[in-house]
């Protein structure tokens, strides 16, 4: 007797959140040695099917998921999601980073890789906060308070990561390094501070470590 399962395959990064994407990176790194497991895990964490059964999948549904799953994974550079909603209210992204308070820039420095990892939602914390006002395209969000909400960002899509991940790399290791050149200048700087912008002054942008298809 056949058994019948429903299986949903993602055909966007929109439909995979942080969460499931964490997990999704964690069994690759374990089981990178095993010959077979990289489809096994696509598979699992992305379409929720059970490992034990993949082998039972005819070859057409098999590869028309492997095709599915291939038109979006190596697709990660998207574009800035300025405002985004969560459970029904809004975000907006740092809306200048240049003028960044100086409390969020000290708490993304401790930071020293900027890669979708565990610590990624809290950097998201950070950058994304309450909308307060709009207008047009301009908006203004809630000042930063050193409050933490990373379990916020957990079950958002990784389009909205990666957006924020590229346009954060590109343009904020230039602003940390023009910073540390003009800071590291005066002589009214702690030394702490200058330590912390000599250490963010030689971050480079890391890849996206996202899963890479091979199928």
């Amino acid at each position: 007797m056949k058994q019948e399962i429903n299986i949903v395959v993602p055909t966007s990064w929109s439909a995979v959140t942080l969460e499931n994407y964490l997990k999704l990176q964690k069994d690759m790194e374990i089981y990178k040695d095993e010959e077979g497991a990289y489809t096994a895990i696509l598979f699992h964490h992305l379409c929720g099917f059970p490992v034990e059964l993949i082998a039972k999948l005819d070859v057409d549904t098999y590869s028309k998921i492997k095709r599915d799953l291939a038109g979006f994974l190596n697709s990660t550079e998207q574009p800035l999601q300025r405002i985004i909603t969560i459970d029904g209210v809004e975000y907006g992204f740092e809306p200048n980073l240049s003028q960044m308070s100086y409390g969020a820039y000290v708490d993304i420095s401790k930071y020293e890789t900027l890669v979708i990892d565990d610590k990624w939602a809290a950097i998201m914390s950070i950058l994304y906060r309450p909308v307060i006002k709009k207008q047009g395209k301009l908006y203004d969000i809630e000042s930063y308070k050193g409050e933490i909400h990373k379990e916020k960002f957990l079950n958002i899509g990784m389009d909205i990561h990666f957006g924020a991940l590229f346009f954060f790399n590109n343009l904020l290791v230039d602003l940390l390094k023009d910073t540390q050149k003009s800071l590291m200048q005066s002589t009214e700087i702690p030394h702490s501070i200058k330590s912390i912008l000599a250490r963010n002054g030689n971050l480079t942008p890391p890849s996206t470590n996202s899963p890479k298809v091979i199928l």
